[in-house]
This record gives structure tokens, sequence and C-alpha cells, in this order.
């Protein structure tokens, strides 16, 4: 730290001392930096061990949180105290990047977002281990009906729980659209469904209706939460692709002030959806993205699928469509995320300026160059063995 001289000018002095993690130490330590008038305290995030320090801080100091992969050390010399005096260095020199750290009110919608991520993940793979346990019975509930948690789905499984062996009786639970199928759930139906495959069913069921209880606990208390960013969920909600609670991950990540991120490039690297660059003696090595905010990527890669599939009717469909045959599926998901990110379908923007989202429409491209919309429409005519011929429409 720099302390004042007698003479005025500011010298160098370093003093290291180790308090414990407990809040009374904590305040002691907060104590004793303001008291030695200390102007930046730089923090290196380590997991959520940083959370307790910086928020006792925060209040009276001037505190950064930084990577720690942005302030590695020499080699060789890895020790707690000279981290701590190498960030010192590195923070009075102004070598260091704050990274984002939100205010409060995000943090609560963090946790309650990720909460619920993490609770939806769960109920997932608590499916699967009860499609895994019919399987193991013989059943191919999963092959005849889209979803077995479903209305008959549920019914049948409750009943096959309870000692109904008689697969007719079962297959005529079906309602609905699964009422053609009957035939076809007799066949599935007809395993060796027994007493042990019963008890843990039903345990299965039994956690799959508590998870979801939780999750929409967490819904309604989301939804207190987002009050105040009622109109940024309205915008977000334009974007194809973008549903309620994708919208709701956007807003608790960035937290909806778009003021840190100085263009809508930033926001896209900060969320690791755009290409890194690695260029050493003029050569361009891998490009490959960084791994960024884990739970906005989630979000972002559900809006990208369900964008994927309007390709007839919206911007975002058309172009993930279009950059498939030369990317890849991956490849190609990944740019729909940049592109709901940033470019024409900006959160940036969108949040910066707070106007709706307009879509291209998926004609765009075409519209964009109709002589390669007719070349390749010749080509496909030429592969089926008829040629083509385009007249313009007279008006």
């Amino acid at each position: 730290m720099r302390t004042p001289s007698p003479s005025g000018r500011r010298s160098r002095r370093q003093d290291i001392r180790t308090f414990a993690t407990t809040t009374n130490t904590l305040l002691e330590l907060r104590d004793w930096l303001v008291a030695e008038q200390v102007t930046l305290v730089v923090m290196e995030a380590t997991g959520d061990y940083w959370r307790g320090a910086f928020y006792l801080l925060e209040d009276c100091l001037n505190v950064i949180l930084v990577n720690a992969a942005h302030a590695k050390g020499l080699p060789g010399r890895k020790t707690d105290v000279a981290d701590a005096a190498w960030l010192c260095q590195l923070g009075e020199c102004g070598l260091l990047k704050a990274s984002f750290v939100p205010p409060e009110p995000i943090r609560r919608l963090r946790d309650l977002t990720r909460y619920r991520s993490t609770l939806a993940a769960e109920l997932g793979r608590e499916a699967q281990r009860l499609e895994k346990e019919l399987e193991d019975a013989g059943i191919k509930l999963s092959t005849v009906a889209t979803d077995i948690l479903g209305v008959s789905g549920r019914a049948m499984l409750t009943a096959l729980i309870d000692g109904e062996r008689d697969v007719h009786a079962l297959a005529q639970m079906a309602k609905a659209r699964m009422r053609p199928k009957i035939p076809a759930l007799v066949e599935a139906l007809t395993g060796n469904f027994g007493e042990h495959h019963a008890f843990l069913c039903r345990l299965h069921l039994e956690r799959i209706d508590q998870l979801k209880a939780a999750i929409a606990e967490l819904s309604a208390r989301i939804e207190e939460e987002m009050r105040p960013f009622s109109q940024q969920l309205e915008l977000l909600e334009t974007i194809p692709g973008v549903g309620r609670a994708t919208a709701e991950v956007i807003i608790a990540e960035t937290g909806a002030d778009m003021s840190r991120f100085r263009t809508a490039g930033h926001l896209a690297s900060w969320a690791g959806v755009c290409p890194g660059h690695h260029e050493s003696a003029g050569k361009h090595k891998s490009g490959r993205r960084r791994h960024g905010n884990r739970w906005l990527n989630g979000a972002l890669g559900t809006a990208a699928m369900a964008a994927s599939r309007t390709r007839a009717t919206t911007y975002l469909g058309a172009r993930y469509h279009r950059l498939v045959p030369r990317l890849g599926k991956k490849k190609a998901l990944v740019a729909i995320e940049h592109s709901i990110l940033t470019a024409l379908t900006a959160v940036w923007h969108m949040l910066t300026d707070g106007v709706s989202y307009h879509d291209l429409g998926g004609d765009y491209f075409t519209r964009l160059d109709p002589e390669r919309a007719m070349r390749r429409l010749s080509r496909q005519a030429n592969a089926l063995g008829f040629t083509v011929r385009f007249d313009p429409i007279e008006a």
C-alpha cells in the first residue's frame, strides 16, 4: 500500500497481515483498511469464497474483483502471501480489469434463476432415471408417448404402480391425441413390471413432483423480483425463441444495465458467444470461443434451438439453415446465440435504447441476394433432372 509521508509525497509501504473469513474478523479487516486510508482493494475470484469479504467491504471501500486467469504470478512462487502482494502491485499499476459484480437486486435474481435452472436440470435427470427403470421392466412407453409424464403417461404409470397389469386397461387410459395410438400402447406396455419396479418408479414420481413444486415456487418468487424489469422482459420476449424463463435469465445475468458493456461486441465476448482470437508470429491459431457465463450460455442455447425451428418465418431461422451446411449444427447454433445477443437482433441495443425486436423475415437472405437464390434453385432442379427458366412477373 502507499501511505502519505511527512514531506507530503506518497511512499510505498508493504504491510502483510492474515485475517480469517468469519464476519467479525472481516469487520476488523475493514476497519484496518479504512484506518490505513486504502484507496483500492483487489480480490481474486475464487469460487464463491470471495462473496462474504466483498459484500462487507464494498460499502465503504473501492473493491474490485478480478479473474484469477488475468493475474497469474510467476511460476514457482505460488503462495497465498505472494499472490496477495502480486495483486497489490498489479492493482497499484492499473493493470487489472474489474469483473462485473451486479448490485444486490440482481444478485437475488441470479440466485433464484440459477437455482431454478439447477432444479430443472435435475428434473430432466430424474425423468431419465424413471424411463431407465421402465426399460428395465420391458415397458416401451417412451417409444409411443412423446412425454411419459403427460396426462396419459402419468395415468398409466400410476396404475402400473398401483398393481394394474392388464395392458388393454392401461392403454384405454390414453387421452386426446393418444387415443389413436392404443394398439401401439398395448404392445409397448407389455413387459415384466414387478413390485421392485413399482417401488422405484413411485420414488421417482414423488421426486419429480417435489422438483416441480419447488420450481413453481421459485418461478413465483422470480416473478415478484422481476417487477421492476417488466418493460425489459416484454422487449426480450419479442425475440424469436426467447420465452419468459430465458428472458428472466438474460436479465438476471446481464443486470439489464447495458452501460457496463461498451458495445454489443463486448457483451457477446463476456457471454462467450463469439470466436476467440489467437495470433502469434503472423499465424492465426484456434479461434475457440471462451467459456463465458454458463448460465447465460444455457439460456441462449435454448433460445437458439427454438429459433432454429422458425426457418420460414424469421431471420434467425433462415440464418441458422443458411449456416448449417458450412459450419455444422453446433457452430451454427453458437452463431444464432451471437445474433440473439448482438448484431441485428441485439439484446444490447434493445436494453440500451428500449426498442422492440424487429424481425427481418425468413426471406431476408433471398431478398439480399436474389441471384444466389435462383442459382440454388437451378442446382436443385438440375439434380432432379429438370431445367428451369426464370421470367419476371409482370406488374
